[in-house]
C-alpha cells in the first residue's frame, strides 16, 4: 500500500492526480497483485523452502530499484510519447510498478504454503495470514500518508522499502540455513 501511495507522488508532476491516474494505479497494482498471486501459488507446489520464499522478497526489492533510478527518465519518455493522463498513466504505472508489486503478491500465497502443516488448519492459517497482511497494508497506509511524506523524500522512503525487503529476505535464508537445516 505504500508504494501504491508513492506512485501516485511519482505519477502527479506528470498526469496530475486525477481519478484517471488513481484508476491507472489502483489497476495496474490489482492485476500485478493477481499474477504474483497465481505465480506465488503455483511455485509453492514444488518444494516449498525458505531459500526460495526470501529470494522473492531480495528480488521484490531489487525490482522497486529502477524506479528509484531510473523513475524520473521512465516518466519523462512516457509523457514525451503519451500527453494523454489516461493512457500515460496506465503505461507509466505498469512500466514501474508491475514488476515489483507481483514479486511481492507471490509472497501471500507462497507463506500459506510454508505454515499449513495440516489441511484442517489451512483455512485459520490463511486467515491469519491475511489478517496481518491487510493490518500491514492499513499501517503502511496510514504511516505513508500521514508521517512518512512530510519527513522523507519519495525515494527515500522506496529506498528504506528496499532495504526492509532485502533484510526479509536474508533473514529467511539465513533462517533456513541456520535452523531448519
Amino acid at each position: 500500500m505504500s508504494v501504491e501511495l508513492l506512485g501516485g507522488r511519482i505519477l502527479a508532476p506528470y498526469f496530475g492526480s486525477s481519478i484517471y491516474v488513481w484508476g491507472s494505479i489502483i489497476s495496474v497494482f490489482m492485476l500485478s497483485l493477481s499474477a504474483g498471486y497465481l505465480i506465488g501459488g503455483r511455485l509453492s507446489l514444488n518444494r516449498p523452502d525458505l531459500v526460495r520464499y526470501g529470494c522473492f522478497f531480495m528480488f521484490a526489492a531489487l525490482t522497486l530499484v529502477p524506479t528509484v533510478l531510473f523513475g524520473n527518465g521512465m516518466m519523462d519518455a512516457v509523457f514525451l510519447q503519451i500527453e494523454d493522463p489516461r493512457y500515460g498513466s496506465l503505461v507509466a504505472s505498469t512500466l514501474l510498478f508491475f514488476l515489483p508489486v507481483a514479486m511481492l503478491g507471490m509472497i501471500a500465497p507462497y507463506s500459506v504454503r510454508l505454515l499449513v502443516v495440516s489441511s484442517h488448519h489451512s483455512g485459520q492459517v490463511a486467515g491469519l495470514l491475511y489478517f496481518v497482511s491487510t493490518l500491514g497494508s492499513a499501517l503502511g497506509t496510514l504511516m505513508t500518508s500521514f508521517y512518512f511524506v512530510l519527513w522523507f523524500e519519495v525515494n527515500q522512503i522506496l529506498l528504506t522499502m528496499v532495504a526492509t525487503l532485502m533484510t526479509a529476505g536474508a533473514a529467511s535464508i539465513l533462517y533456513a540455513k541456520l535452523v531448519v537445516r
